[in-house]
């Protein structure tokens, strides 16, 4: 198995050489050189916050969390088709609003489009280096989302050990990034380095076997629409969308 790939906190001016000082302790990452390392990623930091940049040749641009300054906010103030096949997937209709459990946060998009449609969302993030991107962005979020942001908490740690420590959720979600055979999963710049980062994922069916040990009503999958069922488990129902798929399982009475 290949090696995480070497990271670097890079402060982009003077100015948070001090932020990034005490972000490379806390991660146990080195400040970067005064010449960019030959592979991996540089921890950005500047006035806008936290990105994530691969320096590889060919490598795209830099990954920004949910959130942060410099987002398009848009997305999460207006509620489109695909945020509409998430919130009829986590049981979100007028007048009721679940509380969530994001197990698997990654960049925090989908427990922010959560967060902003009125849901209280508990964020479980296990990379150490998104959960500092994350709290940087939801203590520093765009003027737009601030609202939304207070109804959104990060836990860091294994999913499955924080699920017992944490009082139960309506729902569970998860998104998991396991290899599917009918998508190109590498070629996306986020899905290329969060599966770079995490490195080997859980078990998919103890990850879902506690999900459902913890959700009251529901537990939300994430699937590309073509995709295998998680675990291989038959869901409840499915909600299918253009490329999406969110599979709803019920846990037993």
């Amino acid at each position: 198995m290949n090696a995480p790939p070497a990271c670097a906190v890079w402060p982009l001016t003077a100015a948070q050489r001090v932020t990034a000082e005490q972000l490379a302790a806390r991660l146990e990452l080195p400040l970067a050189p005064p010449e960019a390392p030959p592979a991996g990623y540089r921890l950005l930091v500047d006035a806008n916050g936290l990105r994530l940049q691969d320096i590889r040749p060919g490598a795209p641009g830099a990954l920004r969390v949910a959130a942060a300054s410099g987002n398009d906010d848009r997305r999460y103030r207006q509620v489109g088709a695909a945020n509409e096949s998430l919130l009829r997937a986590i049981g979100a209709r007028r007048g009721q609003r679940p509380t969530v459990i994001d197990a698997t946060a990654g960049l925090g998009r989908d427990a922010l489009l959560m967060a902003a449609a009125g849901c209280q969302v508990t964020m479980i993030e296990r990379s150490a280096l998104l959960a500092a991107m994350l709290e940087h962005a939801l203590g520093n979020p765009v003027p737009a989302l601030k609202e939304a942001v207070t109804r959104l908490a990060l836990r860091v740690g294994d999913a499955e050990s924080l699920m017992d420590e944490l009082d139960a959720a309506d729902v569970i979600y998860l998104d998991p990034m396991y290899p599917d055979r009918n998508r190109r999963a590498m070629q996306g710049k986020e899905m290329r380095a969060l599966q770079e980062l995490l490195g080997p994922q859980p078990d998919p069916e103890t990850l879902l076997t506690a999900a459902l040990r913890h959700a009251r009503t529901r537990v939300v999958v994430k699937r590309p629409r073509k995709a295998e069922r998680l675990a291989g488990a038959s869901p409840h129902h499915q909600i299918v969308g253009r490329s999406t798929r969110f599979d709803v399982y019920l846990p037993s009475p």
